[in-house]
């Protein structure tokens, strides 16, 4: 009988490929995961291949544990290309603080793009309306954009808007170019739109926002020239959750905020007016009663809202948990009182440089409101990480 050896002998590199790719998304170093690509080359294009988010050393957040730091600052378009040439199935790219690309640099989004869903170019200041163009005609999946200081303008929101994208979160802060024109284009095309951050935009009133979709529930407006019908635009979808527009312009006087409180803004938990310094109380009133889920309200600097406001406020927000009051000039004993006797589910009151309000009334709501914190800093919730919130 024909003595048969055992020289059927197996090692890893007779695993197969999908094997071989979990083996590589188990690994915890960094170092290990740097390294595995340098076996060979089959099992380096595994590790490209299963290399899901980019991005450089100088950019400004880390994405996950399997994020790429590039050690050269400095990253130009020849840089771009090679990388974007390796991993092409990246569905997360960074390229926030790459100042030297260019709007030719994004062509090399060709391929790995039809896999992104987020894209950030924060301070990306040589990208452009034609860089823009490029990215909607590449990202055909894409959900998250952050243009944070890019010179982009109305005709780059219209060129996103006409791709149809599926956005969910935009970023446009400090974007001096956009107006109500694109933010309308934006709003009106992109049906499951949630965060919208446009800070410190000048040329926005928020009129632009009118008629948008029911899933928008995060809205960072701050420093912007709202008018009273923007900021009903900002609600009218009625999906509204977290709304920040501190420091609004002097177009919304003491009543420009009635319209929160008409059951468009019933979903409200966070709400930031801190110094809007002109609503008073009648918009106050009008929120605390139309806005039920409030959690935390940011009225700091507000300076018109006086007893009837602070009344209100005690009345009608059983479920606030959080409320600035620093530094408003008409907070007095009274409306602490108001303040003291109502809001039952209070935990935190933010309150310092109130120059009407005497130790008296201060050491009176402790004692009867021994669960309330009184503290004098202002941190305010920012709402969900607005650029990986999506529902579901």
């Amino acid at each position: 009988m024909e003595d048969v050896s055992d020289d059927l002998t197996t090692s890893i590199l007779h695993l197969p490929d999908d094997c071989l790719a979990f083996i590589f998304l188990r690994l915890d170093s960094v170092a290990d995961r740097d390294s595995f690509g340098l076996t060979s080359r089959r099992w380096l294009n595994i590790q490209n291949m299963n290399r899901k988010s980019l991005q450089f050393q100088c950019s400004f957040a880390v994405l996950d544990r399997f994020s790429l730091s590039q050690t050269n600052q400095d990253v130009n378009s020849y840089h771009f290309h090679r990388l974007l040439s390796r991993f092409q199935w990246l569905e997360h790219l960074s390229l926030s603080g790459c100042t030297e690309l260019n709007d030719s640099s994004l062509a090399s989004l060709r391929y790995p793009g039809a896999r992104l869903h987020s894209l950030h170019l924060d301070c990306c200041f040589g990208i452009s309306d034609d860089g823009i163009s490029t990215i909607a005609n590449s990202c055909p999946y894409l959900r998250v954009i952050s243009l944070y200081r890019c010179n982009i303008s109305d005709i780059g929101l219209e060129k996103l808007a006409m791709a149809s994208l599926p956005l969910s979160c935009v970023n446009l802060s400090y974007c001096p170019l956009v107006s109500d024109f694109g933010i309308k284009a934006l709003s009106q095309a992109c049906s499951q739109l949630e965060s919208v951050k446009i800070s410190n935009c000048k040329s926005i009133t928020g009129v632009g926002f009118t008629g948008c979709s029911s899933t928008l529930a995060y809205v960072d407006a701050e420093s912007c020239q709202l008018e009273p019908k923007g900021v009903t635009g900002i609600i009218s979808g009625g999906g509204i959750e977290f709304l920040n527009i501190s420091g609004a312009s002097c177009y919304i006087r003491r009543d420009g905020l009635t319209e929160l409180g008409s059951g468009l803004a019933s979903k409200l938990r966070i709400l930031n007016l801190r110094m809007c310094r002109t609503v008073g109380d009648q918009s106050i009133e009008a929120i605390a009663k139309g806005c039920p889920l409030l959690h935390e309200w940011n009225l700091a600097l507000c300076h018109e809202v006086r007893v009837l406001g602070w009344e209100a406020i005690g009345y009608n927000c059983h479920n606030l948990q959080k409320l600035h009051v620093n530094r408003c000039r008409n907070l007095c004993d009274r409306g602490l009182q108001g303040l003291r006797d109502g809001c039952k589910n209070l935990q935190v009151l933010y309150m310092n440089g109130n120059g009407r309000v005497s130790a008296a009334a201060v050491e009176m709501f402790r004692l009867r409101r021994a669960n309330v914190a009184i503290k004098a800093e202002e941190s305010m919730a920012i709402g969900p990480d607005w650029t990986l919130h999506t529902r579901g």
